[in-house]
């Protein structure tokens, strides 16, 4: 079973597992569309570690990525507090833990998903639109000044600069490096592929990714921890409170229930939201 089932449990009449929900793209997405952050999820981190009569947390993960800032503090903190509690923390990959979703299954001792679940994407992206050609042909002009021989890097209205892109290679190689460094770390020699393989950026089903070392075994939440702690385990979803304009359906002051004036912002957000579910065919 892993890792886990060597741990002995002991003499409590009722085991309790806290359950924390991973779900949504990393970081800011939208003006009001909150993606997973260490700030919208600290409390909820707190709340359940501090739960009575606690034997382990279960983090279900369904996220297809976002920001790698805000995935390595979110696996930070959970470590933390994990060391500090004592507690186990086992990871439940849903329909895909890919990228940044992969780094928060790093925060748990184990690793388990379904055999379909998508997992991995070990890498780095960057992505963007260029608009010269279209610029030229409808006679716009683009006037940019700045204070900083680097500030208007890779402007979207601007031909690409070859020292440019190569600085941003730079910045991604080195971004790469620390995910890799963290499932290194995180994984340690249950890793069953070389390099090249597990940090290409290719993603898998659930069944190869056990193969490959990046899961511990297929199964779901219920089932592995009534294997663990027995059928009387008791579940406690804990989770973010909601925002004060969604208590009552949603609707915002003045009736309205778009974004207060930020629709556009929202609706860009929407789409890379959409494009980042997509990649991975969901």
């Amino acid at each position: 079973m892993g890792i886990l089932s060597k741990i002995p449990f002991v003499g409590r009449k009722t085991p309790v597992v806290g359950v924390v929900r991973l779900n949504g793209v990393i970081g800011q997405v939208g003006p009001l569309r909150r993606g997973l952050s260490l700030s919208a999820l600290a409390t909820t981190f707190n709340r359940v570690f501090r739960l009575r009569g606690l034997s382990a947390v279960a983090l279900i993960v369904n996220s297809p990525g976002g920001s790698p800032v805000q995935s390595a503090m979110i696996c930070r903190r959970v470590r933390e507090l994990a060391r500090e509690k004592d507690i186990p923390v086992i990871a439940f990959a849903e329909d895909v833990a890919a990228s940044g979703g992969y780094w928060l299954t790093l925060a748990a001792d184990e690793i388990y998903a379904d055999e379909n679940s998508i997992i991995g994407s070990i890498g780095v992206v960057s992505a963007g639109f260029g608009f010269t050609g279209l610029m030229e042909k409808i006679g716009l002009e683009r006037r940019v000044h700045t204070a900083g021989e680097r500030k208007a890097m890779l402007d979207p209205f601007r031909d690409e600069n070859p020292e440019d892109v190569e600085r941003l290679k730079a910045l991604q190689t080195e971004m790469h490096d620390n995910f890799q460094h963290a499932v290194k770390t995180r994984r340690g020699g249950r890793l069953k592929a070389e390099d090249d393989v597990l940090f290409s950026g290719e993603f898998w089903s659930g069944r190869r990714a056990q193969e490959l070392g990046l899961i511990d075994g297929i199964g779901d939440l219920r089932a592995v921890m009534k294997d663990r702690f027995g059928d009387e385990v008791l579940f406690r979803l804990v989770g973010p409170k909601k925002p004060w304009w969604r208590i009552g359906g949603g609707r915002l002051p003045g009736g309205e229930t778009g974004a207060l004036g930020f629709w556009a912002d929202d609706l860009i957000a929407a789409v890379e939201e959409r494009f980042l579910w997509g990649r991975f065919g969901l």
